[in-house]
């Protein structure tokens, strides 16, 4: 039997990914040395593959920022490209080259270049993620965009797209996740985290509550910071959903520092979006206040906050992003009863993220989710069970838990879909295929989805999910 690498090359993207699927013998493995030197090969090094680069990361808001920061550089007239991971229904939803998903020739492309790089010389085995990312920058070099935004996968020092040095790096929150490859030592996630960082470039730091390593690691490279809360902050919203911000750039004093007000609610957190504000203005963009405003209203980003009908989908699986999830449903409100759809990975802290949505849902139905980090709906009735809350269904799979809400759901009820990026994206596929309802009673406004492809297989090869 051949071996992947003697093959002839797939010609469509399903055929590319199942190959990528099967080139490493793990599908996560930490560290830039194979992944730097195919780099090479392909010349990524060789040049910056945009006028200006931003790196995001951190263990939550990473999509969000990434997706304010392309919205706002838009709005300014800009042209963009951003990477992310993973994906909810499509991989083409990872590269975006001014505002558009790429099409699959031009994924193709990136992957047949990386290819012929990695066999260029003494073959380089890459993971399914570090062949993905090296696809991108080939795609993004080739855009030549004056901003790319590359959101870090997981961790940070040894990322994939840390072999580029960003013009400005964002650290956006830091908790807990990933244990078994960062483990559970905040001060060292926060390190890690920070290893996107740059000797003399510019730093965001986009919560209150980083750890001191962050800030730490920042000061050891004489990295410029600017932290929210101190030479970035921003207002609660006022009784019209307006909010302001003042940043700090080196064009204006301490007494006249940029400002921006009367900006709208994007839906997202509003201490991500000022810090893609800070970030746009470090890296030389002027920014206009009703370019600003334009783009915070127009953002979107699928699987965030999401509302269809009285539907809520979110990608949260972890106790930090489930906490800001409760807040948002809280404020929200329920005049009927609020059910949770819950399925996440056998990885996750599951007893972590009901705790937090515990105070905003009545009761809960259980899915099971496939693969190998599957875990079953009984196992999550357990800890349910075990945190003393209610369960009022037990599903095989996502879609048998949406099609048992919709036969139980009343005009004034909510759903909330959550606890994996899985448990998200199938609800979406039930969405898109008329399979699940949406209550015309407390309709919102829906972000308008990519279509569904055959490649859901593929989605987490990151272990974001």
């Amino acid at each position: 039997m051949s071996s992947p690498d003697s093959t002839a090359l797939p010609t469509d993207l399903a055929g590319w990914l199942a190959r990528l699927e099967q080139q490493h013998p793990v599908s996560i493995e930490l560290g830039l040395e194979r992944v730097a030197a195919v780099a090479e090969r392909m010349g990524l090094l060789d040049a910056p593959i945009a006028a200006r680069l931003i790196s995001v990361a951190g263990t939550n808001g990473k999509g969000s920022t990434v997706a304010m920061l392309e919205a706002l550089a838009r709005a300014h007239g800009l042209t963009t490209a951003t990477y992310t991971s993973p994906h909810l229904l499509r991989y083409n939803e990872r590269l975006r080259l001014d505002g558009v998903e790429a099409d699959d020739d031009t994924l193709i492309a990136g992957f047949h270049a990386v290819e012929t790089a990695r066999l260029g010389g003494e073959p380089i085995s890459l993971t399914y993620f570090e062949a993905g990312t090296l696809a991108a920058l080939h795609s993004i070099a080739q855009h030549a965009p004056q901003l790319a935004i590359l959101e870090v996968g997981l961790g940070g020092r040894l990322d994939a797209v840390n072999i580029l040095d960003a013009d400005v790096a964002m650290v956006t929150t830091v908790a807990q996740d990933h244990a078994a490859f960062l483990g559970t030592d905040i001060e060292q996630i926060g390190r890690e985290k920070a290893g996107i960082m740059r000797t003399g470039r510019p730093a965001v730091l986009g919560s209150t509550t980083l750890p001191a390593s962050v800030r730490q690691h920042a000061e050891s490279l004489g990295a410029p910071l600017f932290a929210l809360g101190e030479q970035v902050t921003r207002s609660e919203p006022d009784a019209n959903g307006e909010w302001q911000w003042r940043g700090s750039i080196a064009a204006h004093t301490a007494d006249n520092p940029p400002r921006l007000d009367h900006l709208p609610d994007p839906g997202l957190p509003l201490d991500n979006a000022a810090s893609a504000l800070q970030a746009l203005a470090l890296a030389g963009i002027a920014l206009d206040a009703e370019r600003c405003r334009q783009g915070l209203a127009e953002v979107q980003l699928a699987g965030r906050m999401q509302w269809l009908g009285n539907w809520c989908l979110d990608v949260a699986h972890n106790p930090h992003a489930a906490h800001y999830v409760a807040r948002r449903l809280d404020a929200r409100g329920c005049a009927g009863t609020r059910y949770a759809l819950f399925g996440m990975l056998a990885d996750k802290d599951a007893s972590g993220v009901v705790v937090e949505l515990a105070g905003q849902v009545d009761a809960w139905v259980t899915v099971s989710l496939e693969g190998e980090r599957a875990r079953s709906a009984a196992a999550l009735a357990e800890t349910l069970t075990a945190s003393g809350q209610p369960l009022a269904h037990c599903a095989d799979s996502v879609a048998a838990g949406v099609a048992w809400l919709n036969e139980h759901l009343g005009g004034d009820d909510q759903v909330l879909v959550c606890g994996s990026f899985f448990t998200v994206a199938e609800a979406l596929g039930e969405w898109q295929a008329g399979r699940l309802i949406e209550s015309p009673v407390v309709a919102q406004p829906s972000v308008a989805q990519p279509s569904v492809a055959e490649d859901a297989s593929t989605r987490d090869k990151e272990g974001s999910a």
